[in-house]
């Protein structure tokens, strides 16, 4: 029996969706090595710079994903689908891209037998929040837990330690500060303490090998303690 598992294991497919990103790019850099996975499938608007035998990049109109359902079939979904107010202004457009295309995806991966999803979310993510970021990402982890996968996994990362593409000077300077300031951050407040965007990756595949069923929701101290426990 023991044998048969370590099989399955790595005979599993990846699906990732928001693989342009800084926590998406370097996961599937990390799924893309890791032999538990077979395959990946990169659901995205664009090309990836990338080729490697593992993986195949399914470019789609996210606003007509039911066209492509046959085509989203995987064991592990790896969702790091997100945006902030300032790129995204529109606040209906935003809502897109953070509730209504993580949701579709997870019911059409469910639908053809995904048995786990993995979602970064962020810290501050609550359905009463006054804030339209932080109350969306409440929303959308409040209704992937109404889908019935044998595993789900929240991520809710503090600040993202990481070179970006786009250059976002008052970030960069906050970053510069946290790293000073994190060493204090100790206690109950460590969840508070920025972290690295390999960090979160790293959580995220550790946590995607782990067979682990039921719902399971990490704060960001607990992101970074997962990531060093390989």
């Amino acid at each position: 029996m023991p044998t048969l598992i370590v099989i399955l294991m790595m005979s599993k497919k990846a699906i990732l969706i928001g693989a342009t990103g800084l926590i998406g790019h370097n996961l599937l850099i990390k799924l893309l090595a890791n032999e538990n996975y077979k395959a990946v499938l990169v659901i995205s608007r664009k090309a990836l710079n990338i080729n490697h035998p593992k993986l195949k990049v399914l470019i789609i109109n996210f606003d007509e994903l039911a066209n492509y359902a046959s085509e989203i079939n995987g064991d592990d979904v790896f969702c790091c689908l997100g945006t902030t107010i300032k790129q995204t202004p529109d606040l209906s457009s935003y809502r897109k891209i953070d509730y209504q295309y993580p949701l579709e995806v997870a019911n059409i991966a469910f639908a053809n037998g995904a048995t786990t999803y993995h979602l970064v979310s962020s810290m501050g993510a609550h359905l009463k929040s006054k804030l339209f970021y932080s109350r969306t990402k409440g929303e959308v982890e409040r209704d992937l837990q109404k889908i019935p996968f044998l595993s789900i996994h929240i991520y809710r990362p503090s600040l993202l330690d990481g070179n970006r593409k786009e250059h976002r000077s008052a970030e960069n300077i906050f970053i510069g500060l946290m790293r000073l300031i994190n060493p204090i951050l100790i206690g109950p407040l460590k969840k508070y303490r920025s972290i690295k965007i390999e960090k979160v990756a790293d959580a995220m595949l550790i946590k995607g090998t782990a067979n682990e069923t039921g719902v399971h929701i990490y704060a960001s101290d607990q992101i970074a303690e997962i990531a060093t426990s390989a």
